[in-house]
């Protein structure tokens, strides 16, 4: 029999290729099993298996009250515009069996906040995580963009900042030792560091509605505002790292603050600007947009 185009006998490519992982009959393609005795130097059809690209995942970080959860929204939006399909965690996750705990110690059941360990507090947040990880996992592996509101970070620097400043290296060490390397949790490829000011940030909190986990007008880290400057410090030094991109969310520019605070459309449009230029497959451009 001779080959035809592709080195395949005729008859192969009309009825299908005996013994791939791909049968082909008209225009219907499907996959079978592939063979497992793949070589390394001797790549085929018969080795070829199909798998969608792992998606991006992008945390949107900042202390409380910078409007985390209005821009994942906004960004969702704009992303799924371009036909990205995403994923959207909030983080902690209340209904979770460590979520119900993190609700207990921010109600102040456990005490005051200084009565609580940050180590202990710590393992909350993180077990919280690790009961996500397989859905976390699942939407990456599919394709899919993972947008966080909050994430490690949001552990790194509300914990760190309750240990004295002699102790936060080393308490920084452990705590990503934990989350990412004992617990494996996936690596943000892009985190957002909404800057607000912490007296601002602390206005915004005291308008919220009441909220499911607390009977707190503000919970135990929001109503202490040296805490919550002691985060913001800890959240300056991780934005430093190259995964990192800081947006202002006050300014100084005449019609486009409203008590210092920059419109949620302006803080979006550089949000959006961030991952286009540090996650450029997420790219209206990239995408055959304009």
């Amino acid at each position: 029999m001779s080959p035809g185009r592709n080195g395949l006998p005729a008859a192969q490519r009309s009825e299908g290729i005996s013994g791939s992982g791909l049968a082909v009959s008209g225009e219907r393609k499907e996959w079978a099993e592939p063979h497992r005795d793949c070589s390394a130097l001797d790549v085929t059809l018969d080795c070829l298996v199909l798998m969608p690209t792992r998606g991006k995942f992008i945390a949107i970080e900042g202390i409380d009250g910078s409007g985390k959860r209005t821009q994942l929204d906004l960004l969702a939006l704009a992303l799924e515009s371009r036909g990205v399909d995403c994923a959207q965690f909030s983080f902690p996750r209340y209904e979770s069996s460590f979520g119900r705990l993190v609700a207990q110690y921010l109600n102040g059941d456990f005490g005051p906040l200084a009565a609580v360990d940050a180590h202990l507090s710590a393992l909350l947040y993180a077990g919280d995580r690790f009961e996500s990880k397989a859905e976390l996992e699942a939407a990456l592996n599919s394709g899919k963009t993972v947008l966080a509101d909050r994430y490690i970070a949001s552990n790194l620097a509300h914990q760190t900042a309750r240990v004295g400043p002699q102790r936060r290296a080393e308490f920084l060490a452990w705590l990503r030792k934990l989350e990412y390397g004992l617990y494996g949790l996936p690596v943000e490829d892009l985190v957002i560091y909404l800057r607000l000011p912490v007296s601002e940030a602390q206005r915004l909190v005291g308008m919220k509605e009441a909220r499911e986990y607390t009977t707190l007008q503000r919970d135990l880290q929001e109503a202490d505002q040296k805490h919550l400057e002691q985060a913001a410090l800890v959240y300056e030094s991780l934005a430093m790292e190259p995964n990192w991109v800081t947006v202002n969310c006050s300014t100084a520019t005449v019609g486009a603050e409203v008590n210092g605070l920059m419109s949620p459309d302006a803080i979006h449009a550089a949000v959006l600007a961030a991952v286009d230029a540090r996650v450029p497959e997420l790219s209206g451009k990239a995408r055959g947009g304009s």
